[in-house]
C-alpha cells in the first residue's frame, strides 16, 4: 500500500481576517494575505511570485508524500479520507501551534503532525507571510488525503519477507488448544525467592520460516519482569521449532508472523491475593477497551483507570488508556501515560509522536 496525497487549496485570496494568539510579542495571526507563507523550495527561481508560490505548493506536496507513512492501524481498519492539520508560520519561518482540525483516526492525524514537526527538527524555515512589506505570523491550513491502494502480500523485516496475506495461515499443529497445552508444559516460571510475588505478561512476535525454524521478531515486557523471565519466554517460544503448519501463498510455504502472549503467574499460595487482583485488573482493562471501541468513551476510560489504579506500573494498561486519550485528542494525559509506559516496557511505538503530543 502507499499513500496518494492530495494537497488541497493552499492559496488563499486576500481577506483581512485576523485571530488572536497568546504568544508573547505580536499577537496578530493572519489567515489570509496577498503574500501568504510558502515552503522554501523554489526561491532560487527567477520568475513571478505566482509561479514561485505554485512551485512551493508542489514541493510541499512532494515533501509530505515522501515522508508520511500510512499508519498500520489505519490500514488495518481500512481508514481513508482527508486529514486537515493547521499550524502557525512564525515571522522567522518556524512552525508553531501544530494541531489537527479533522482526522480519520488510526494515527493518521498524528502522522501528519509528525511530518510537519520534522520540518522544525530539520530547521527548514519557511518564507514568512508579508503584510506591508513586513513579515507577519500566519495560520496555515494543510489538508492531506490518505487513500489505500493494493499492497504486496508481505512486508520486509530485515532480510525476511514476512507474509501478511496467505492462502492458508500459519497455525500451530493441532490448533490453539494444542499450543496452549504445549506452552503450559514448557513455559517455566523462573526461580525467585519463595516470598517474592512477580506477576505479569510478556508478548512475543514470532517469525516461522518455511523450514519450521522459529525466531523472535519482537519482545514486549509490559511489567518490567526482567531478563530471567525474557529467557524463559524465548526458550519456550523457540522450542516450538518444527511444530507449526506453515503458511502458504500461491501454493508454496512462506514466512509468517505469529503473536504470542505468555503470562507469568506465581503458584506460591502467598501470592494468591495478588494474582486475583491482577486477573481482575485485566478484566477491567479489557472491558474498558471494548467500551471505548463501542464509542462509550467515558465509561471505557473509567474502567481503564480502575485497572491502572490497581497496577500503576502496568505498561499494557497505560498504553491502552494513552491510545484512548490520543483518539480523544487529550494530548497532555496521553503524553503522561505513554511516557510512563515507554519507561517501563521500552516500547518505541509512539516515539515519533511523543515530541508532538507532549508539547501541546
Amino acid at each position: 500500500m502507499r499513500i496518494l496525497l492530495i494537497l488541497l487549496a493552499l492559496s488563499l485570496n486576500a481577506i483581512g481576517l485576523m485571530a488572536q494568539d497568546t504568544q508573547a510579542g505580536d499577537t496578530t495571526i493572519y489567515r489570509a494575505l496577498e503574500a501568504p507563507p510558502r515552503f522554501p523550495a523554489c526561491e532560487q527561481l527567477d520568475t513571478t511570485l505566482i509561479v514561485i508560490q505554485k512551485c512551493a505548493e508542489q514541493s510541499l506536496l512532494e515533501f509530505m508524500y515522501s515522508n508520511i507513512r500510512y499508519p498500520q492501524e489505519a490500514r488495518e481498519q481500512n481508514l481513508e479520507g482527508n486529514v486537515v492539520a493547521t499550524f502557525v508560520v512564525e515571522k522567522d519561518g518556524s512552525l508553531s501551534n501544530l494541531s489537527v482540525l479533522k482526522d480519520i483516526g488510526g494515527g493518521a492525524g498524528l502522522e501528519v503532525l509528525r511530518v510537519v514537526e520534522a520540518m522544525n527538527n530539520a530547521e527548514i524555515r519557511w518564507v514568512p507571510a508579508e503584510k506591508d512589506g513586513q513579515p507577519v505570523r500566519f495560520q496555515y491550513t494543510l489538508p492531506i488525503k490518505f487513500k489505500l491502494e493494493e499492497a504486496p502480500p508481505y512486508t520486509m523485516v530485515g532480510r525476511d519477507s514476512v507474509y501478511t496475506i496467505y492462502d492458508t495461515p500459519l497455525e500451530f499443529t493441532g490448533g490453539q488448544d494444542a499450543l496452549m497445552a504445549y506452552l503450559q508444559d514448557n513455559l517455566d516460571y523462573p526461580e525467585v525467592p519463595a516470598d517474592t510475588c512477580i506477576v505479569g505478561r510478556i508478548e512475543l512476535q514470532l517469525l516461522v520460516r518455511p523450514s519450521g525454524e522459529v525466531r523472535i521478531l519482537d519482545l514486549v515486557d509490559y511489567n518490567d519482569l526482567g531478563f530471567d523471565f525474557w529467557y524463559e519466554a524465548i526458550d519456550a517460544a523457540t522450542s516450538t521449532y518444527g511444530k507449526w503448519d506453515i503458511a502458504t501463498y500461491e501454493g508454496r510455504g512462506v514466512s509468517a508472523a505469529f503473536d504470542l502472549s505468555l503470562p507469568f503467574i506465581p503458584e506460591n499460595t502467598a501470592c494468591a491475593t495478588l494474582v486475583e487482583e491482577y486477573e481482575a485488573a485485566n478484566t477491567l482493562a479489557q472491558e474498558g477497551a471494548k467500551l471505548f471501541a463501542d464509542e462509550e468513551q467515558e465509561p471505557g476510560l473509567a474502567k481503564l483507570t480502575q485497572a491502572i489504579d490497581m497496577f500503576p506500573n502496568n505498561a499494557e494498561f497505560l498504553l491502552m488508556r494513552g491510545q484512548a486519550y490520543l483518539d480523544m485528542q487529550r494530548y497532555s494525559e496521553a503524553c503522561s501515560d505513554l511516557r510512563l509506559a515507554r519507561s517501563i516496557s521500552l516500547v518505541t511505538w509512539y516515539d515519533a509522536v511523543l515530541p508532538i503530543i507532549c508539547r501541546q
